[in-house]
Formats: C-alpha cells, sequence, structure tokens
C-alpha cells in the first residue's frame, strides 16, 4: 500500500532530493568519502555551501545587501536572535499562533515587546485586521504561517517600519518581495531539508544598530563574515537543501510551486465544504493556509473522529491526526507532497462519508 506523507513536520521531502542525499550519504560528489563526514573545509562542500546561496538568492529574487545564512538551533533560537541584533528599545509583535506566542515571550527579555493584535481570543483561527503598529518600533514581527491552527498571511505587508517574518512552513511556497524585509529565517523541515538547519535572509544595513553587546554566536554578522561557517555547520541537512532548490528550479521556480499548492488545497478544502461529515477550521477563505489545511468533524459527527482517523490511517493516509491544541484533522500539503496524495486522502474521505452520512 502507497503511503502518503501529511506530517506537519518534519515532512514530506522530493524524491530527488532523497535520491541525491543517499547517493552522497554512500560517495559525495566522487570524493569516495559520505556527504557525512567530508570536512566542511574541503572544496566540495565549500562549493555547496555556495552554490546553495547563491540559488536561494536566485529563486527568491533576493536583492544585493542581504545575505542569505545557514545557522543551527531551529527558529526556536531565532525568537532569542531576531531581537538581541534588531532590537534597541521597542518591537511589536503580531499574535497568531503558538509560534508566535514563543517568539514574542522571548522578545520581552530583550526590551518593550508590543503585541499589536492577537487572534488567541478564538483559538488563533483568524489572521488579525486592521490595527496599529507604533512608528517608533525597531521592527515588526510576523509568522506568515500558523502550522497548528491552519492560517496563512499570503501577501508581503507594507507596514512602514521594518519587517520581520518567521517564514519556517511556506518559504518557497509563493514568491516574496524580499525587500520588504529585513529579516526572514525559518527552519527548514517544512518546504527544504530534514531538521536541523535553520536559514536567515538578513539585509545587512539592519545590523548594528543595537546598543548591547552580542555574544558571539548569536551575532548574525559573526555568521556572515564567515559565510556561515564559523562552526561546523549542518552538512548533511544544507546538501539536501540545495537538492530540493534544484528540484524547484527544474519545475519552473516558486511561481509554479504556488500554482501547484493553490490547487492542491483548493480540491481538500472543497471537498471539506461538500463532505456532510466535514467543516472547515477556517472559515475566512482569505485566512486559510494552503500549506496547512485544518477540519473537523460536523457536530452531528463528532463521535466518528476517532474513527475516521483509524480508517485514513489504515489506507495510507499518514499524520492527519490535528494538534493536540487545535483537535480534529490537519493535512499539511508542502511544495514536496504530491497531487495524488491530496486525491486520494479525499477518496478516503468519500469513502467514509458514503459509510456513514
Amino acid at each position: 500500500m502507497k503511503k502518503h506523507n501529511f506530517y506537519a513536520g518534519p515532512s514530506v521531502l522530493p524524491e530527488y532530493t532523497e535520491d541525491q542525499v543517499v547517493k552522497a550519504i554512500k560517495d559525495f560528489n566522487g570524493t569516495g568519502i559520505s556527504i557525512m563526514s567530508i570536512s566542511h573545509r574541503s572544496k566540495e562542500f565549500v562549493a555547496v555551501m555556495e552554490e546553495t546561496q547563491l540559488l536561494f538568492k536566485e529563486l527568491l529574487n533576493i536583492p544585493e545587501g542581504y545575505h542569505v545564512l545557514f545557522l543551527g538551533g531551529g527558529a526556536s533560537l531565532q525568537f532569542a536572535m531576531v531581537p538581541m541584533n534588531l532590537m534597541n528599545k521597542k518591537s511589536a509583535y503580531l499574535s497568531t499562533g503558538s509560534w508566535a506566542k514563543k517568539a514574542l515571550k522571548e522578545a520581552e527579555n530583550f526590551g518593550e515587546m508590543i503585541v499589536v493584535a492577537s487572534s488567541e481570543d478564538k483559538n488563533f483561527t483568524y489572521i488579525p485586521k486592521n490595527y496599529e503598529i507604533p512608528s517608533d518600533v525597531d521592527y515588526f514581527h510576523i509568522t506568515t504561517n500558523n502550522t497548528i491552527y491552519g492560517t496563512e498571511i499570503k501577501e508581503d505587508m507594507d507596514v512602514g517600519v521594518p519587517l520581520v517574518a518567521d517564514m519556517s512552513s511556506d518559504i518557497f511556497s509563493r514568491t516574496v518581495d524580499v525587500s520588504k524585509y529585513i529579516l526572514i529565517y525559518g527552519g527548514a523541515q517544512k518546504n527544504l531539508a530534514p531538521s536541523g538547519v535553520t536559514f536567515v535572509i538578513v539585509r545587512e544595513d539592519a545590523l548594528g544598530k543595537v546598543d548591547r553587546t552580542i555574544p558571539t554566536m548569536l551575532d548574525y554578522k559573526t555568521h556572515i563574515g564567515k559565510g556561515s561557517m564559523f562552526n561546523t555547520p549542518p552538512c548533511l541537512m544544507i546538501f539536501a537543501t540545495l537538492q530540493t532548490l534544484k528540484w524547484i528550479r527544474s519545475l519552473g521556480g516558486v511561481e509554479v510551486m504556488n500554482k501547484r499548492n493553490r490547487e492542491k488545497a483548493g480540491l481538500l478544502y472543497n471537498e471539506i465544504e461538500r463532505n456532510n461529515l466535514f467543516k472547515p477550521t477556517i472559515t475566512n477563505e482569505q485566512d486559510r493556509s494552503i500549506m496547512n489545511v485544518c477540519w473537523v468533524m460536523n457536530e452531528d459527527f463528532n463521535a466518528l473522529e476517532n474513527e475516521f482517523l483509524e480508517y485514513a490511517t489504515e489506507r495510507g493516509m499518514l499524520g492527519i491526526k490535528g494538534h493536540r491544541s487545535a483537535g480534529g484533522f490537519r493535512a499539511s500539503s508542502y511544495n514536496a507532497l504530491p497531487k495524488e496524495s491530496v486525491e486520494a486522502l479525499i477518496a478516503v474521505m468519500q469513502e467514509f462519508e458514503n459509510k456513514k452520512a
């Protein structure tokens, strides 16, 4: 039976990436050495690092003045590094989910942090609108896609202050006007690579404006100056990132990814709304994530939740159980998830409806 991977992260990767990584684990680039054990200072791996940075810039059309870094510690470390490097006195945050809350909590350690708006009053099932951002903040932080609750900010904001974004779960799923941000960061384990590497896109002239002393390892300038090789980088994960970027380029780039993702999400949302057993968690279509589709049972069929989960899992639908704080179901439809997987899930939903409705 074919398995369909809907896990929220670590998550499905392109077969091309998996195949190239398997080869490189045995013999990296004809060196006779595994990618897992080659020196990060070797000319072969330095070439990987440089190509990955260049392709990152090419696919996202990153303008001059920005650097692409590959670091450790996940997005969770960035929750602290961002305010440590960018916040001199005051910052503003949009609270749209669990990860946004964790980010803003870290910012409280470095100065005055203002929550300009929050959707927690309705369990993060919408994106706040019509809020005001103080003009004197050092930056405004958003989390563009909320994996747990299934909401997404799909457009680049014009906010009048320096903008920072956590794009862990939707990077390379749509075009991004990088020039509107001073910093974009994210863990790679959704749309790029296995867990273990974090990307940071940072505008150089945004740095050096805080009064505090920044520990060497936590200073973005350190990693810019050393080309992400101040310490030993996660070589295998960076190599995997490069393979995924090559795969995206081979299919036509980020615009093609967005078209594919919208099509997949549209099919699944349509089925959720059509099916008598289910209803979408996010009622406002504008706020719905195309990366993480969340839904629940209709009230009359709540007793069937566990039965449907078991039924779907037995038929190869893996990872569709909703997060414990949201309940219901979640299908993560990242770039590498094929349309056939969404169609297979829809078929299972229809089969279950025919049995129970």
